[in-house]
């Protein structure tokens, strides 16, 4: 019996590519996270008409525009609302949510967290930049304290999302980060986010080259990336620094930078477990916890992973044992509810 593999030839990059003008500002971050997304789907084993892209608002969210798969450039910040209920109705489509840190954290901030917490098997991307790109440069719910922008000319006095701890928060299933310079850690997100069942949110650090160019520099360039990011590794110990020199040992539930040498080898370092909720809590703020001594890397992989039910599923078995224990419903009984008076 022959199968799709057998008539159809293997799926490129260029496959998922169309004919439209990508107009993102030339040196956009966004050029990156699309290129990579485009070399990851054709991997994945799913026919191209089963993959859906929706958006919400933003730079980000011209992403549906430049993949030749079935998408929805919807409105802002409810691309997971509208993901949510396509997922309801077609559980066989691999569903992406394409959104920033403005249309995800800001406007729809209270949609991100029921979607996490849902638990759909959606993938959602968030690029965050830290800024307002399409809007033109106010700033945003991840951006730094003390940010001057056109809508915060003596600095923003604002604390800052932290995005993975977020996502963490409303209990996501699976918590990861990544950025737009490092094509083959994004690549292998991607394939991690795909690969889990239930909703993946991942955020991508996306350079906005125009209203904040350098946000994230210091962990893309090849002269300071080996001292400032960490790449976590499931069951390997954090080592990170330009010799792999350095590491990160719990003390009790406080990190701290170790040397390896004579005093400390990777047998003395903190292991890292996807499983782990709570130390995938200390990695996501060990960057920001300012009671934290000494400066610490930024930790970039998945943070944390779990298996649980997912929405979809549990509406699906929901509805087939109504069915067959009570038939066919009675809408009239559903709206009369259980409690009857009667008026004299």
């Amino acid at each position: 019996m022959s199968t799709i593999n057998d008539v159809m030839p293997p799926l490129t990059a260029k496959d998922f590519a169309n004919d439209q003008e990508v107009r993102w500002c030339p040196g956009c971050g966004d050029y990156s996270i699309l290129a990579q997304v485009q070399k990851v789907m054709p991997t994945l084993g799913i026919p191209k008409e089963n993959f859906v892209i929706i958006s919400g608002i933003g730079c980000s969210s011209r992403f549906p525009y430049y993949m030749n798969v079935y998408g929805m450039h919807s409105i802002h910040g409810r691309a997971t609302a509208i993901a949510s209920g396509l997922k309801a109705a077609r559980p066989d489509l691999s569903v992406w949510i394409v959104s920033g840190d403005g249309d995800s954290m800001s406007i729809g901030g209270n949609h991100t967290i029921h979607l996490l917490r849902r638990n759909f098997d959606v993938n959602m991307l968030v690029f965050n930049n830290q800024i307002y790109g399409l809007t033109k440069g106010q700033y945003s719910p991840t951006s730094e304290v003390n940010k001057v922008t056109k809508s915060t000319p003596f600095g923003s006095i604002d604390h800052p999302f932290n995005p993975a701890a977020l996502a963490l928060g409303a209990d996501a299933s699976f918590v990861a980060r990544s950025m737009d310079r490092d094509p083959k850690h994004l690549q292998y997100v991607l394939g991690r986010a795909h690969a889990h069942k239930g909703t993946s949110f991942t955020e991508i650090y996306q350079n906005c080259n125009i209203f904040n160019d350098g946000a994230f520099e210091i962990f893309t360039e090849k002269g300071s990336k080996p001292e400032e990011a960490l790449f976590m590794e499931q069951g390997k110990p954090l080592i990170f620094g330009a010799g792999q020199n350095k590491g990160i040992k719990l003390d009790g539930f406080k990190p701290i930078v170790v040397e390896l040498g004579e005093n400390y080898s990777a047998d003395d370092l903190w292991i890292h477990d996807e499983a782990d909720f709570y130390k995938a809590q200390i990695l996501t703020r060990m960057f920001d916890d300012t009671k934290l001594e000494g400066h610490m890397p930024r930790p970039f992989g998945v943070f944390y992973q779990t298996e649980r039910p997912c929405y979809e599923e549990m509406m699906e078995i929901q509805l087939e044992d109504i069915i067959a224990s009570k038939g066919k419903g009675d809408l009239d009984k559903l709206l009369r509810g259980k409690e009857v008076w009667e008026i004299n």
